[in-house]
């Protein structure tokens, strides 16, 4: 049996496994879609109210009186900030390499699962154009058995093929929304993070005099 016989043959299995796959790619990603929404949201914070408490704080010198606010939030911009002033009394350098470190294992965390859906929005339309391509196959087997005549069985196999590259990009239009949202909250969350960090490290080369200079 040459390679195209093997093909043929595999096409004549049906397309409705394409289908049962997209299902299957939907339910995960629309679980995963709903768990990053609680979880970004359960973990957020007013950026900008919570930095002005900040610079407040350490505008009077109070590390504690900082720490402790930042300690009351749940938001991944405060657990950086804490972990600077965690490090306040061993000197700017510690703290910047504490606040980067802090800074990727919260990005790790808020970015988990998201290259599923993104893999699932890139791929989707094409799991389902495999299945148009089974149909298709099916549908020439059907026309030749019946010797050109169009007959249900014809129909209900070129509307199956439709059908497979329908349900292939209502797969992806949804992960692919969610995968750009989550995206644009993170970064936006990850640039306030990032902000708390650089007034962290102000305070902390301000009182010690100090010259070092951080990445950014």
């Amino acid at each position: 049996m040459d390679i195209q016989e093997r093909l043929t043959a595999f096409a004549m299995l049906g397309a409705g496994w394409v289908m049962w796959l997209l299902v299957l790619l939907s339910i995960v990603g629309l679980a995963i879609i709903l768990e990053r929404a609680y979880y970004l949201f359960n973990s957020r914070a007013d950026g900008q109210r919570l930095r002005e408490a900040l610079r407040k704080a350490l505008g009077d010198g109070d590390i504690e009186g900082a720490m402790k606010q930042l300690a009351g939030s749940k938001s991944f911009e405060a657990k950086v900030a804490h972990a600077g002033l965690d490090l306040a009394n061993q000197g700017a350098s510690s703290a910047d390499e504490r606040m980067a470190s802090e800074l990727i294992v919260a990005k790790g965390r808020m970015e988990r699962n998201l290259a599923f859906l993104g893999t699932v929005g890139n791929n989707a339309p094409f799991v389902g154009l495999l299945g148009t391509v089974i149909g298709v196959i099916r549908s020439f087997q059907a026309l030749d058995q019946s010797a050109g005549q169009v007959t249900s069985g014809l129909m209900t196999e070129v509307g199956e093929a439709l059908v497979a590259t329908a349900i292939g990009i209502l797969v992806a239009l949804p992960a692919v929304a969610a995968y750009n949202y989550f995206q644009r909250v993170i970064k936006g969350r990850i640039n306030d993070a990032r902000a708390m960090r650089h007034d962290v490290l102000a305070y902390l080369k301000g009182s010690s005099g100090g010259t070092y200079r951080g990445d950014s």
